[in-house]
């Protein structure tokens, strides 16, 4: 039975998930990084106490904005829940913005003090943005006040907290009502514009408690976490649910790499982890189908119905293996995943589960659980949200989803225009993606609004089916479709690795290896063309040299590439 009720939403503030966890289970582990002591329960919120005293005693009230820029960390959850312990707004800022876009969110949402990560604390502009300010460590929470561009250090918090013990007793922090703003988040989007997204303790809570009610989860849990703790994902549903339930949270000091991950996953053996589509499909596309598609035996037999579901099923028990033997939910949103990418899991029956949502909804929306998923579905609304179609095709009956529940947002900060432009006379959220629901309401995405081409006799076009067609191809690891001069065009990254393979013989003739690679772009532009409908044609193909560039959650930034000539590589390019 869940912990809280979703009716408790409109009285509950956040603090309240560590307050009664760590009464409830105070020796029971809660944060590390992968392979050192754990922080327990009853230390981490002694911790919180604390740091909130000494926020307060640096002059930090009630509503003001403190901004955490790191990487993730046992610290950095610490930070968030002494902010919120003393009533003032997290401002969480993900690790891979550049300087002048934390610059940016720094002068836009009046954050008094920011948290940081020795990597990145040099990255921190010295001029009117933090003049003046405070700049916590991370890593031991050392103050730094920057006074004229002179850096003045303080003691840190261990010192603090032994000389204010008779304080830290008598702490009383301001009331925090459900009502009150949590958190402002600076989303990542593709588009290339960057929006403050206000989040309140309710729609954080109501979103941790549906994320309970989709898949119950207890204190014998193990999460790893490997998503931006920024990012909205991985915050309520890879931090906050298992702080609700008494979970330990795992964490990697490093980037998650193969060669990082594999033996923290060994370690760990988690229950729970989350994760982007990206990460999944380069498993699939590098290591598991040119395994089992190795030989040309191989090949036909993979391309027979049964024989390529026991395929998947013995891939799957060495992936299952691979993740530590012991996950039960490996959760994945974010973006769109690739269908056989699906397909296999699917058959694999390996227990992933699709979830769907946005930054301004805290983030779930709709989502499946492990078992249960249908292929190309995100699933059914979670539990109090009502999701509804706007502006219909009669023809289709796809439409716009409007979102209704108590985890849309408040708003974005400072953009008055903004929010009259995104949500409903009813007070619905605009979602900006299209879809369509089954007979079982499960619901299905069919694309942005933003990305939508519109065809030549008025047809809507959606990117993202055309790039699922081309993605099916071996030798692709990804592609992007956009309009170019009112033609439709692939930029397309392709997968060396199994080309090397397959044209060995090939690897230091240049000329040959060209002409080669020119066809096999051919040949994806034909293929796709034979499947899509025909407004929904490729004009061009050609080859993207570098990988995509990307926002930190792996999805590729569609507005740096709408704009940018097709002929950039001519030799590569296949066009009418």
């Amino acid at each position: 039975m869940s912990p809280y009720k979703i009716e408790e939403s409109d009285q509950l503030n956040l603090n309240i998930f560590l307050e009664k966890t760590a009464a409830k289970f105070p020796k029971q582990p809660a944060l590390a990084f992968v392979g050192e002591e754990y922080i327990l329960y009853e230390e981490f919120n002694s911790k919180v106490k604390c740091l909130g005293l000494w926020m307060q005693t640096h002059g930090i009230q009630q509503y003001d904005k403190v901004a955490i820029w790191s990487e993730n960390s046992p610290n950095w959850l610490i930070a968030y829940f002494a902010i919120i312990k003393i009533g003032a707004v997290v401002v969480p800022i993900l690790p891979d913005f550049s300087s002048t876009e934390v610059d940016n969110i720094l002068k836009h949402s009046d954050a008094k003090l920011i948290f940081v990560s020795n990597s990145l604390y040099r990255k921190l502009y010295i001029d009117e943005a933090i003049m003046g300010k405070s700049i916590v460590s991370l890593q031991d929470f050392t103050l730094h006040i920057n006074d004229k561009g002179t850096t003045l250090k303080e003691d840190n918090l261990k010192k603090f907290c032994e000389d204010n013990e008779a304080r830290l007793n008598d702490f009383n922090p301001p009331k925090v009502l459900a009502e009150d703003l949590a958190s402002i988040i600076y989303t990542s989007g593709t588009t290339g514009t960057s929006k403050g997204v206000m989040l309140s303790h309710k729609n954080l809570v109501a979103n941790t408690i549906q994320g309970y009610n989709t898949f119950p989860i207890d204190e014998n849990d193990r999460f790893l976490s490997i998503l931006p703790m920024s990012h909205t994902l991985e915050f309520t549903l890879g931090n906050l649910f298992p702080v609700m339930c008494g979970a330990s949270i795992h964490f990697i000091n490093k980037p998650p790499t193969a060669a990082v991950l594999m033996p923290a996953l060994k370690k760990v053996k988690p229950t729970i982890m989350l994760t982007v589509p990206l990460i999944m499909e380069k498993i699939y596309k590098s290591k598991i189908r040119p395994e089992l598609t190795s030989s040309p035996l191989k090949k036909r037999l993979y391309n027979f119905a049964p024989t390529r579901r026991l395929f998947h099923k013995i891939a799957g028990k060495r992936l299952m293996a691979t993740f530590g033997g012991e996950i039960k939910f490996f959760g994945i949103g974010g973006a769109k995943l690739d269908h056989d990418v699906e397909l296999f899991l699917y058959e694999a029956k390996f227990p992933y589960a699709i979830g769907y949502g946005l930054t301004e909804t805290a983030p779930l929306l709709a989502g499946t659980t492990p078992g249960k998923c249908k292929v190309g579905s995100t699933g059914p609304s979670v539990l109090g949200v009502t999701l509804k179609l706007i502006n219909v095709d009669p023809e289709s009956g796809e439409g716009e989803i409007v979102a209704y529940g108590p985890n849309i947002m408040k708003g974005y900060y400072k953009a008055d225009d903004l929010n009259r432009e995104v949500f409903t006379e009813d007070g619905g959220f605009k979602t900006g993606d299209t879809g369509i629901f089954d007979k079982q309401n499960f619901l299905f995405i069919k694309g942005r609004i933003k990305n939508m081409i519109l065809g030549p006799s008025g047809e809507n076009i959606f990117p993202e089916e055309i790039e699922a067609a081309i993605n099916k191809s071996e030798w692709v690891l990804e592609s992007l479709v956009y309009e170019l001069k009112g033609k439709i065009v692939a930029r397309v990254d392709l997968n060396y690795e199994e080309i090397n393979k397959s044209y060995q013989h090939m690897k230091d003739k240049a000329s040959e290896m060209e002409k080669e690679v020119n066809q096999i772009l051919a040949n994806i532009r034909q293929n796709v063309n034979e499947e899509v409908s025909k407004f929904s044609r490729l004009n061009n193909i050609f080859e993207q040299k570098e990988p995509f560039i990307k926002t930190p959650t792996k999805k590729i930034k569609r507005f740096l590439y709408k704009d940018k000539e097709a002929h950039e590589n001519p030799e590569a390019a296949i066009e009418d």
